[in-house]
């Protein structure tokens, strides 16, 4: 962080912390119900099944995706923050199997409590994050707020034949996840503590570039990534969807170091308890504990890909199968 001294802690300025302070899935269905925008000719991905990014086909055959995403802090590091924002909403034009091309920057800043150097740290952290993505990051927006907020928007291109999407998964196919599981909380316990726990850093840093290659690469036609709805929620998502059932091998699912125990000391996030109520209509899970789903149903920041098929590197952690009768779209076995 350079020579400044940083006296404030940004997590306690934030009501929740990272993608965790998303408005719960159920309440936000509803919030947009009806209001997909889908009846544009040239709209190619729009609100219907709560895909990463819209996508629009433009002349010479071209997608263009359009995303934002940003959120209150989930370390108290500024510049870690701004790396963390950056990664996770250049993702979800990864998770579209689209390439960013541009983004902007979305700055709430509560000006008499923060300084403009501590702004400027986060600031730094996204455009390091964007040049690594080779994606240029130029100008945007700020506001004074009352809790600090950042990300980005972000606008990427694809082939309109080639994008992975929410609802193209197939049963008969395995799942694949391309990071571990926990950083909600992880970054709960940091929070609460002050504890730093660099793996969840890194993972939430790292981008989505390569794992969208290998899945294009590998013909993968359904995916999207793990954020603030959990593995459980996203998952839910993709296979109501897709008409499918998904089943959920829990022992696979890759999982950080510390997190088990976090949950057991009860560092458990508010979001991640209301991620697992809103998918338990659908859920069967016969032998689970109930912190082993809340784990499962955690809120996530930049978190990996869920792919509908199989990529190297990425365990499988599950697999399609025809959709249950009874409306079931999870089987945690």
């Amino acid at each position: 962080m350079g020579p400044m001294t940083q006296t404030v802690r940004l997590t306690q300025l934030a009501h929740g912390g990272g993608c965790a302070c998303k408005i719960p899935p159920g309440d936000l269905e509803e919030m947009v119900r009806g209001l997909t925008g889908g009846d544009w000719p040239t709209l190619v991905v729009g609100l219907d099944h709560g895909d990463d990014a819209a996508a629009v086909r433009i002349e010479g055959g071209t997608a263009v995706l359009s995303t934002a995403d940003f959120f209150t802090p989930v370390v108290d590091d500024p510049y870690d923050w701004g790396r963390v924002a950056a990664a996770n909403a250049l993702s979800d034009i990864y998770a579209m199997g689209g390439t960013p091309v541009l983004a902007i920057n979305l700055l709430g800043w509560p000006r008499e409590i923060l300084s403009g150097e501590l702004a400027s740290e986060v600031l730094r952290g996204g455009l390091d994050v964007a040049r690594e993505a080779g994606c240029p990051l130029a100008g945007g927006h700020s506001i004074d707020s009352p809790e600090p907020t950042y990300g980005l928007a972000v606008t990427g291109v694809g082939d309109p034949d080639r994008l992975m999407r929410n609802d193209a998964a197939r049963a008969g196919l395995p799942l694949s996840l391309t990071k571990p599981i926990g950083v909600g909380v992880l970054n709960n316990r940091h929070k609460a503590t002050g504890e730093v726990f660099d793996e969840a850093v890194a993972t939430m840093t790292t981008l989505n570039a390569a794992a969208a290659r290998a899945a294009l690469d590998a013909g993968v036609q359904a995916a999207t990534d793990v954020t603030g709805f959990g593995l459980l929620g996203h998952l839910h998502k993709m296979a109501r969807a897709s008409g499918v059932t998904a089943v959920l091998d829990r022992a696979a699912v890759p999982v950080l170091d510390g997190v088990r125990a976090s949950l057991a000391d009860g560092y458990v996030p508010g979001g991640s308890r209301r991620n697992l109520d809103w998918v338990r209509p659908h859920l069967a899970a016969d032998g689970a504990d109930e912190l082993e789903l809340v784990l499962l149903a955690d809120a996530q920041t930049s978190g990996g890909l869920l792919i509908a098929g199989e990529v190297p590197g990425a365990p499988v952690i599950g697999e399609l199968v025809p959709a249950y009768a009874d409306g079931t779209t999870l089987v945690v076995r």
